[in-house]
């Protein structure tokens, strides 16, 4: 149902709208839908266009089809061990057992997965993991995945509300308890209000990564679902831990940052310094020694028969390899451009490489004029994954917020202080789809009893949107977001120490304070100074949780890196940062909180 409200705000009413069109949000629609939920999706950009589509590896799923010995309680391991021990084990354990099952869905909703010689879908070697488990679709596995759960999603008749984006998450303030009741948004080509009635939201807005200078993320990620998880009173944890994948394009300068895939490290790339040197042998970790070939012969024995199944050190778990890529360009043993030399050509055949890695290949030929089957490609670490995110209910996805359910990136606990690469993918299908269920399950649970939203809320949502066009002369918003994204790659990037961090929270402020005086010229149709001015906020608040986090943790592991603090600490290693909004409504504060404990019958995997 649909009707325009008193202003001339359009209002609609469903029982689940989920914010977010990608991988997890398309996935919980269907699981809403298919549970007998009204259910409509809002997204940022055009249907099709998620950031999923930049997940070109794989699907990590312990189906067994190259390795006969893997299974789920390996893939528990492996994820586990790459995460650092901090990952929410109960979540982690629901991944590994269900992913199989998702891919098998795909399949059967249409996705065509590559081949084994035996007719199963074919898996193939990512960092971090132990067995060859990556289901995919040649290099362009995150577009086969969206096509296919976008078509099921038009199928079977989901709403879709496209260049739609979400300003605040409505609550029933009624009875103090604040459940969900829907959202606020606006129309991104006219700037006209939209109010969706839902007893049940769930935030699929993947990540943060617009808040850095260099980074593989889309114009869309600007840590949108973050914040407004936020400001509804539900709380973040692991925001301290940021993937910075190991290759991204560094040349030309307009495609810096550009994702190149792991799959060309899986499919037998290797990473040589300015001086010719394979040097990842220099930076294996003890923890993984026993499972690394350490000797060039041994690495090369490996892709060709595979049967000591001593991974080349070039797929140790992405945190470590950027790490090592960062230590050769700090010591003067970069390329030409400022980053290393990835090199696939001398190992396979130009026929191979452009079956296998047709995207990076016309990626590399089209935008760097680079032949990847002839000559290395000059890569450095880029901005690419936040494992932080909103704490979530592992079985029910639901947040302390009542009604209010994450999945995806914007959900936090499933990987710990560093993600292995294929498992974006698994958990957007797994946690996708027990948010939908969980969310269609508890408005069914509602009867009659609907949450509602006072015309005050209604009111504030609309002069919060509005208050930057009330502003004479004042900060430009492409200003402040050019430093932001400068001062976090600067001072809040890959290696970080407490005098930077500090520095960092002290230029947020100020950045905050420019904030509050922006101004937009025009008017709300066509106005991207507008949408980005509303994009700052999150942007900004989520960069402060981000900031002050890695500040208080005085370790290093994962995506998480001090100078000061280089090695692991076992006292930090057993608890979470969370993160929630302080009472002023613009800042956040932090608590730690222990780790939920591991059962025995899980701990015997790391005995």
């Amino acid at each position: 149902m649909s009707y325009y409200a008193e202003g001339g705000i359009e209002r609609h009413q469903y029982d689940v709208v989920v914010v977010g069109a990608g991988g997890a949000g398309l996935r919980a629609a269907i699981a809403a839908h298919e549970a007998g939920a009204n259910t409509a999706i809002v997204c940022k950009s055009l249907l099709g266009k998620a950031h999923t589509v930049m997940a070109e590896g794989g699907i990590a799923a312990a189906m067994g089809n190259r390795w006969p010995e893997d299974n789920w309680e390996v893939h528990f391991r492996d994820t586990m061990r790459g995460g650092k021990m901090l990952n929410n084990w109960r979540m982690a354990q629901l991944h590994a057992q269900e992913a199989p099952e998702r891919v098998l869905e795909l399949e059967d909703w249409g996705a065509l997965f590559d081949r084994t010689d035996d007719g199963l879908i074919s898996q193939r070697d990512f960092g971090g993991h132990r067995y060859a488990r990556l289901a995919h679709v040649g290099d362009r596995t995150g577009l086969e995945m969206i096509r296919t759960l976008q078509q099921r999603a038009v199928q079977i008749g989901i709403d879709v509300f496209m260049e739609c984006t979400v300003t605040d998450l409505l609550q029933d303030r009624s009875s103090g308890e604040g459940r969900m009741a829907g959202v606020f948004a606006y129309w991104r080509e006219t700037g006209r209000f939209v109010v969706i009635d839902a007893p049940a939201v769930i935030l699929a807005t993947g990540g943060i990564g617009k808040s850095f200078k260099v980074t593989s993320n889309s114009w869309e990620y600007t840590g949108d679902g973050h914040a407004l998880a936020l400001r509804a009173g539900a709380k973040l944890i692991n925001m301290e831990f940021v993937q910075f994948h190991p290759t991204g394009m560094v040349w030309p300068p307009s495609v810096k940052g550009l994702l190149v895939t792991e799959s060309v490290r899986g499919d037998g790339g290797i990473l040589k310094n300015s001086e010719g040197k394979r040097f990842m042998f220099d930076y294996i970790p003890d923890f993984f020694k026993a499972e690394t070939a350490d000797t060039e012969e041994e690495a090369d024995r490996w892709y060709d028969d595979k049967k000591n199944n001593r991974r080349p050190p070039e797929l140790l778990p992405r945190d470590e390899v950027a790490r090592a890529i960062n230590s050769e360009i700090k010591a003067g043993r970069g390329s030409e451009h400022g980053g290393i030399y990835l090199d696939i050509a001398s190992r396979r055949t130009p026929e191979f490489i452009r079956k296998r890695l047709p995207s990076m290949y016309h990626q590399f030929k089209e935008l760097a004029d680079v032949d990847i089957t002839a000559e290395p490609m000059e890569i450095g670490p880029t901005c690419h994954y936040v494992m932080g995110g909103v704490e979530v209910d592992a079985d029910s996805q639901e947040s302390a917020v009542t009604g209010l359910y994450a999945a995806g990136e914007v959900s936090g606990g499933m990987h710990g202080s560093n993600r292995l690469g294929g498992n974006s993918l698994s958990d957007l299908l797994v946690f996708g789809r027990r948010a939908g269920e969980s969310a269609a399950a508890y408005v069914a649970g509602l009867g009659e009893a609907r949450p509602a939203v006072s015309d005050e809320d209604l009111r504030a949502g609309q002069w919060s949107a509005v208050a930057p066009f009330s502003v004479d002369g004042g900060e430009n918003p492409y200003s402040i977001q050019h430093d932001l994204q400068q001062k976090m790659n600067d001072l809040v990037g890959i290696i970080r120490t407490e005098a930077e961090l500090a520095q960092a929270l002290e230029e947020i402020e100020q950045l905050k304070v420019r904030a509050k005086s922006m101004s937009v010229d025009g008017h709300r149709q066509y106005n991207p100074g507008w949408h980005l001015a509303l994009d700052l906020r999150n942007m900004l608040l989520v960069s402060e949780a981000i900031a002050k986090a890695a500040l208080a943790r005085q370790e290093s592991r994962g995506g998480h890196t001090r100078d000061d603090f280089p090695g692991p600490n076992p006292e930090w290693g057993a608890k979470n940062l969370v993160v929630s909004l302080a009472d002023d409504g613009e800042s956040v504060m932090l608590n730690p909180q222990p780790l939920p404990p591991m059962p025995d019958d899980l701990k015997k995997f790391f005995d």
